[in-house]
């Protein structure tokens, strides 16, 4: 069965307290074992995923959706040089399209699965807001749907408008979800939770529950 290894997770911790390119380079060959077991484990996510996705290209492989570890420092004020996780993205449109997808970040203590369209810019948001307020019924089914609300607790919230979007009035039925500027939901695992044997399926189980959502959101930016 295939996990992330606690070996992953310990490197993950000792770069988080040793994040500089002279530490890194001391340890290139196990942050290559690591990365080589976050790919084994996107492998067996996406094999999964094409199940329940159809959306999803057929030759995706891991390496497309294995994230880079080297941060752009260029407009932060953190010049940490390397991330403190390994992220997995998979989406229907392709790597570096904008559009609906998943995502799984690997890191100690932190590790979540995730879904939805983080911040669709300008035309995305519109037709989205636009399909909320036609069709909000269908959107509602699934959020409000016992499983999905068990498992993510709705959307996430933080980033939001605090008054009504341009176009809409405050009394729409469904403001508190066209105000939203980011349709995405996560939910958090334990370590212990993606060492076991079955880390592959809890993973999956999210995203077979995000699938829903990414079908509305596709169909909205049509």
């Amino acid at each position: 069965m295939i996990t992330i290894k606690k070996d992953t997770f310990a490197f993950l911790e000792e770069l988080i307290a040793n994040n500089d390119r002279t530490w890194f380079l001391e340890n290139k060959i196990r942050y290559e074992v690591s990365k080589k077991n976050i790919e084994d484990f996107a492998d067996e996510i996406i094999k999964g995923l094409l199940k329940i996705d159809s959306s999803i290209s057929k030759v995706i492989t891991a390496k497309q959706c294995v994230m880079r570890i080297y941060r752009d420092v260029r407009f932060s004020k953190d010049k940490s040089p390397y991330k403190n996780n390994f992220g997995i993205s998979i989406a229907a449109r392709g790597k570096g399209n904008n559009g609906e997808g998943y995502y799984i970040h690997i890191a100690p203590n932190s590790s979540f699965v995730a879904g939805g369209y983080f911040m669709p810019q300008g035309e995305h948001l519109k037709a989205i807001r636009q399909e909320i307020d036609y069709n909000a019924k269908d959107l509602i089914k699934i959020i409000e749907n016992k499983e999905f609300k068990d498992y993510f607790l709705g959307f996430n919230q933080d980033l939001k408008l605090k008054t009504t979007p341009k176009g809409y009035d405050a009394d729409n039925p469904s403001i508190n979800l066209l105000k939203l500027k980011s349709f995405t939901v996560s939910h958090s695992y334990t370590d212990d939770e993606l060492m076991s044997d079955g880390a592959v399926e809890k993973v999956l189980k999210g995203l077979k529950l995000i699938h829903p959502l990414n079908v509305f959101l596709a169909q909205a930016i049509l």
